[in-house]
């Protein structure tokens, strides 16, 4: 091997450059990222929560709705309105749906979309 070559060794100050800003971008989407998920499985647990109540089929959609929102309130549950709860409650039949968004900003006009649904039913139609 000629010895121009082996002082040729490692990486530039460009590459290192590189490599160190899709870190930052990729920590900043993790930072931006991460709250979104972890208010989302506030609200699944909320919703296993009020599915797991006994005789869950036999409650009106007021009492549904009053222990999904105090559930949501002790776990500071985030970005799910009432608009966003859709109940269907008829005499020993139950079916909850929570459908919502959140548009997270990242930077400048650079912005990251998240939708979830969660529902369950339970007692026969």
């Amino acid at each position: 091997m000629p010895s121009s070559l082996k002082k040729q060794r490692g990486l530039t100050f460009l590459s290192i450059a590189f490599i160190l800003a899709l870190i930052g971008f990729f920590t900043l989407l993790i930072l931006k990222i991460a709250p979104i998920y972890i208010n989302h499985s506030r609200v699944v647990n909320a919703l296993k929560a009020v599915e797991n109540t006994t005789d869950i089929a036999t409650k009106t959609k007021g009492d549904i709705k009053s222990s999904l929102e105090k559930r949501f309130d002790m776990n500071y549950v985030e970005h799910v309105t009432n608009d966003n709860i859709k109940i269907v409650a008829q005499p020993g039949y139950v079916r909850v749906d929570i459908d919502y968004e959140r548009v997270e900003p990242i930077m400048g006009n650079l912005s990251v979309l998240v939708e979830f649904h969660e529902e369950f039913e339970a007692g026969n139609r």
